[in-house]
């Protein structure tokens, strides 16, 4: 049967952008592979990049990281679901995938070349951090990996991490393919500017688990499309940002209802907005009430965390006995 790993980090409050592209497949998946699908709080990789990284914070983002998916549907009895450092597997396989990957390959990735741009020292985790992330696929043997698509050059590397274990060492380790969420949109962010992500800030994104007042405030000021300066001019949905959250909040009616008002400037923007936030408000508050259930009883959380633990490295410990042999390490 198919292993599914997926990993996310911990570094900001979780945000619709997470929910629609990561998270509510993380469900999907788990009812379809149960434990045999892993899904990991990868905060080792919180970590490598200084500029986001704020230990004051990591331990209590890291649980509400769980809480989040725990909240969307995510049953920690059904699912390998677990933190990242509480399986120290992670990082001796991933200390042996540094051997193998020449510094080149990792100074081409995208990512460390637009996260190195903004530092003014660069941490060697940051070159480091695809060999990590090829541990955390393939430390499962794990053939199947939900990711986004700004992933897809890191798991082309950890084939290639694969394919150069297994033709040191004998046949080991199986090539993972990405599997993209079809039905994920790239979700602007609140402010207008580009895709909504946790390393723009809390102005740019709209939590899953952010007080609905804090959300309107949000919206309230949200841009339009900048060719409705007056209430009685129409406007093109597609121009802006408040129609592509109807899409994914509202009912068919509403979305026709708004699509209409505005190409007719039969509705003004903050009636658009109003209608938005009767969709969220619906959609987030079954989602906040069982994350203030958690959050009231942290000692299950803590309890699934560590029985994921339990359950992750049941299945990492004989993989890892069987790369000590094969790369010939002394054992006792």
């Amino acid at each position: 049967m198919p292993r599914v790993f997926s990993g996310i980090q911990p570094t900001g409050e979780p945000h619709i952008g997470n929910y629609f592209g990561a998270m509510r497949n993380y469900v999907r998946l788990g009812e379809e592979f149960g434990k045999n699908s892993l899904y990991c709080v990868v905060d080792l990789h919180a970590i490598t990049n200084p500029a986001a990284f704020d230990p004051r914070t990591l331990a209590q983002r890291t649980f509400e990281m769980a809480v989040a998916n725990f909240a969307v549907g995510l049953d920690p009895s059904k699912v390998t679901f677990f933190v990242q450092s509480h399986v120290p597997e992670h990082q001796e396989l991933s200390w042996i995938f540094t051997t193998l990957t020449p510094v080149g390959e990792l100074e081409r990735m995208t990512q460390y070349k637009d996260k190195s741009a903004q530092l003014e020292s660069v941490p060697a985790g940051l070159l480091m951090y695809p060999a990590l992330m090829a541990a955390d696929i393939l430390l499962y043997k794990a053939d199947t990996v939900p990711v986004g698509e700004d992933q897809t050059q890191h798991i082309e590397l950890t084939r290639e991490i694969a394919r150069k274990f297994n033709h040191a060492f004998g046949e080991t380790f199986p090539e993972p393919r990405a599997v993209y969420n079809k039905d994920a949109l790239r979700i602007p962010g609140v402010d207008g500017n580009g895709k909504m992500g946790k390393s723009k800030g809390e102005t740019s994104t709209i939590g899953i688990l952010e007080p609905l007042e804090s959300i309107w405030q949000k919206l309230r000021v949200a841009p339009t499309d900048p060719a409705r300066v007056r209430r009685t001019d129409p406007g093109d949905p597609a121009k802006c940002l408040i129609f592509d959250y109807h899409k994914l909040f509202s009912d068919l009616d509403t979305i026709q209802t708004v699509d209409a008002g505005c190409r007719t400037a039969g509705i003004g923007c903050i009636d658009c907005k109003k209608q938005l936030m009767t969709g969220i408000t619906a959609h987030l508050t079954p989602i906040q009430e069982r994350a203030e259930t958690l959050k009231a009883d942290p000692d299950f959380v803590r309890d699934a965390l560590a029985q994921g633990a339990r359950e992750a490295r049941a299945i990492a410990q004989p993989i890892m006995a069987e790369v000590r042999e094969k790369v010939g390490f002394l054992t006792l």
